[in-house]
């Protein structure tokens, strides 16, 4: 059994990222006198973004702690996490594989009262196993290790791909230049998408929540649409006709045996599927309790406008 601890800090979040950043800004618009009550953790730096990262949180009266999460032991990262109630994970698979593993166990040994773990992304529940995308498979564990306990409580948050993700060159999606829409496996396929700004305020939100939501999975949307949707909302949003091309199960099962190290391969194998990606928004937590959110095209014309 954990021994009893006098917390440092009531909120550690790990990672200062895109999505730590709205975290943090999403518990300090909930509770603008909390500063103090919050740490980041950051990994050890001696200069460059991660530095001046470390100065903006401290200048926002936040507190920093270090430790690199791919170096550190189960025991080091316990000894560390005992220190707080509550544990948001916001970094993801940059750690290598089985660094979620080794998060989830330090806060299970350090006896955390509460932990978010890094599930921001799809319903792990339904893909499963065997998905074509390893880190999936490590998700499904850490699920495993939070429902085969009961002294840390948990809140898994599903949020679909963040929305930047979709429009993302690399991802392959959407091609804006090109004017290009690819669906993967079916245009009748679907995807949810939400914003890092809209993550981080609804993750605050559900933490504030009262009654406390405790050991479920809650379900975030700014956008749920088809590919074919998503080939229309381009045509408006463009104003001309996009290319569609379909990529089907066979090229993106031939593309990943060609390419067995490409993890973008094997993201792209792994949502070509009608379930587990998607879900109604309107039965959602932020439809549900009346929180507006930012669509996808609404995003992605801010940030055209950001550019121009």
């Amino acid at each position: 059994m954990p021994e009893m601890k006098t917390p440092v800090a009531e909120t550690l979040v790990i990672g200062a990222g895109e999505l730590g950043l709205a975290v943090i800004t999403g518990l300090l618009e909930q509770n603008a006198e909390c500063t103090r009550s919050i740490s980041v953790l950051l990994r050890p730096s001696s200069g460059g973004t991660r530095t001046d990262i470390a100065r903006q949180l401290k200048q926002k009266d936040l507190q920093i702690v270090y430790a690199d999460l791919a170096t550190e032991t189960v025991e080091d990262l316990s000894a560390l996490f005992a220190k707080f109630n509550t544990i948001i994970c916001c970094t993801g698979f940059v750690g290598g594989p089985g660094t979620q593993r080794k998060i989830t166990s330090a806060v299970l040994k350090a006896g955390v009262d509460r932990y978010v773990p890094w599930q921001f992304g799809v319903d792990y529940d339904v893909v499963g196993r065997g998905s074509g995308q390893p880190v999936f498979d490590e998700q499904s564990d850490v699920r495993d290790m939070l429902r085969n306990q009961s002294a840390t409580r948990w809140i898994i948050v599903s949020t679909g791909i963040f929305t930047s993700f979709l429009f993302e060159p690399a991802f392959g999606l959407v091609d804006l230049q090109g004017a290009k829409v690819r669906a993967l496996g079916s245009w009748d396929n679907r995807l949810t998408v939400t914003t890092s700004e809209d993550i981080g305020r609804l993750t605050a939100s559900i933490l504030a929540h009262k009654p406390p939501i405790q050991d479920e999975v809650v379900y975030v949307a700014g956008d749920t649409f088809s590919y074919a949707q998503l080939a229309e909302k381009m045509e408006h949003y463009l104003g001309r006709p996009v290319i569609r091309e379909l990529w089907d199960m066979d090229r993106l099962r031939a593309e990943v045996a060609a390419h067995p190290d490409d993890g973008i391969r094997k993201y792209l194998l792994a949502f070509a599927r009608d379930t587990g990606v998607a879900w109604d928004k309107k039965q959602t937590f932020n439809a549900l309790q009346g929180i507006e959110v930012t669509d996808a095209m609404t995003w992605l014309k801010h940030q055209q406008r950001h550019v121009a």
